[in-house]
């Protein structure tokens, strides 16, 4: 490695005594729990088959290709083929997914590479994001010369400005989608109404700390209830 990157790799070292620590003379923590951490970690790289994989693929780059707008409005275009159509997720674990996708920081089209993980572990991960981000991707590079001179076209502005319309349409159905399938009883009611407010009204709140807080008290009402 340090012949070919002419480079002292010091991540390389530290990897190469980690792993050796925990073959040789493990931690004490290093439990059996520890353990089957990792084996259910290995088993996404296992659970699946070529067929999915391209099914996947295919469903994947429609979506990428076809859906307008922010990551949000794919969110009904993956409803009909995950749940509906492919029958890979229940509506629980679709909304479980598209929630815990949308908690760590970045696109928020990041809910497709969660879902192809559920479906078909780490390939099924990276061939759904693969196909999602790659046809726009070659799209945008192939055409970009050319935008500066279509964006003049009256035609063209016309229908960007209908399909902008139309993606703000589908977003506020999108929330509805959304809420429909998470909130069922008087508790998330509540913690849906107090979020809307806590937005409107308390300019200095950010969205981590709602969700921390909503999480917070998501764990004690399970354990209450």
């Amino acid at each position: 490695m340090t012949l070919v990157t002419q480079l002292e790799q010091v991540l390389l070292f530290v990897l190469a005594g980690i792993i050796y620590m925990f073959v040789k003379a493990p931690p004490k923590w290093f439990n059996n729990k520890t353990a089957n951490s990792i084996l259910l970690l290995q088993m996404g790289f296992r659970s699946y088959d070529n067929s999915t994989l391209m099914k996947i693929a295919l469903f994947f780059a429609k979506a990428g290709a076809f859906v307008f707008g922010s990551g949000l409005a794919i969110v009904p275009f993956l409803h009909s083929g995950v749940v509906i159509e492919n029958k890979w997720l229940t509506e629980q674990k679709f909304v479980d997914a598209v929630a815990v996708a949308m908690i760590p920081p970045g696109p928020v089209v990041i809910p497709v590479g969660f879902i192809g993980y559920l479906v078909a572990g780490f390939p099924g991960a990276l061939v759904a994001a693969l196909a999602t981000f790659l046809p726009c991707y070659l799209f945008t590079v192939t055409f970009a010369p050319s935008f500066k001179k279509i964006a003049q076209n009256k035609s063209i502005k016309a229908f960007v400005d209908v399909i902008t319309a139309a993606v703000v349409g589908a977003l506020v159905g999108e929330v509805g989608v959304i809420a429909s399938r998470s909130i069922f009883d008087i508790p998330t009611t509540l913690i849906a109404i107090a979020t809307i407010f806590a937005l409107l009204y308390i300019k200095k709140i950010q969205e981590p700390s709602i969700i921390a807080v909503a999480a917070v008290l998501g764990i004690i009402i399970k354990l209450i209830l």
